[in-house]
């Protein structure tokens, strides 16, 4: 059974998160401010014919239509249907591992939230707010309520710690290079991460977030000549760091 709840919670999921990942950057860098998370309905971006109920099923609707839009035959992208691939896998991953428990809802909130961010930081280079500091604030939320292993006071300094050791780092590097590498939005994920995790794992995921994204600007350079100057998403290797020790310390 517990398979059957993670299906329909991914797919569920994970089409909201691609409504999220389209709607609320161009929201956020004011390319259609009229556009929020529910109004207008789903639309083909191409030629914005609302979508019907069963052109919008999660997975299936994508296959049907050979991954064009009904109307106007435009191409739907493949990430549509992989954000949703995805997003149902982790769920019925953690179904699996954890019993039907507050812990399992946490647990599930944590890893959606964190992949919404991570794609659309690996899309625009952007971490928003609207979605850092809510996980950040449930975080602490959750310790206070003693639902997550730890302490609030750890939460409370893995917070602090997560946000000063990126900002002073982020700081650092503009003042010798005049230039960023870092954003404030990567030391309010990892200032989330640290509300979630406490301080003492904060740097095990430094050092699993730096060594993923080296390793891929390294893969980046031997397979598409991709310049070493050129922008990594850091993000998404902060987030899959974060999950990956969240996950191992409560199964």
């Amino acid at each position: 059974m517990e398979w059957c709840y993670g299906l329909i919670a991914g797919l569920s999921v994970g089409s909201f998160i691609n409504v999220i990942v389209y709607r609320l950057p161009l929201r956020l860098l004011n390319q259609d401010a009229g556009l929020d998370l529910f109004v207008p309905r789903s639309h083909c971006p191409h030629c914005q014919n609302t979508l019907s109920w069963y052109d919008n099923i999660p997975l299936l609707s994508w296959m049907l239509l050979r991954g064009k839009c009904r109307h106007c035959h435009h191409p739907i992208g493949i990430g549509y249907p992989l954000i949703e691939l995805i997003t149902t896998l982790l769920s019925l991953a953690l179904f699996s591992l954890l019993a039907f428990t507050p812990l399992l809802i946490a647990a599930l909130f944590l890893s959606w939230t964190l992949l919404t961010l991570s794609i659309i930081d690996i899309r625009h280079y952007l971490l928003p707010d609207t979605l850092s500091l809510p996980l950040l604030w449930i975080g602490l939320i959750l310790h206070g309520f003693a639902l997550l292993p730890g302490s609030l006071d750890a939460a409370v300094l893995g917070a602090v710690a997560g946000y000063t050791s990126l900002a002073l780092l982020a700081l650092g590097y503009r003042k010798l290079r005049h230039r960023d590498a870092l954003g404030l939005g990567d030391a309010k994920l990892l200032a989330a991460l640290g509300a979630w995790l406490g301080w003492e794992p904060l740097p095990i995921v430094l050092i699993i977030a730096c060594c993923g994204g080296l390793l891929f600007g390294l893969i980046s350079r031997i397979l598409w000549q991709r310049s070493f100057s050129r922008a990594i998403a850091f993000g998404p290797w902060l987030s899959l760091a974060g999950i990956s020790l969240f996950i191992n310390s409560i199964i």
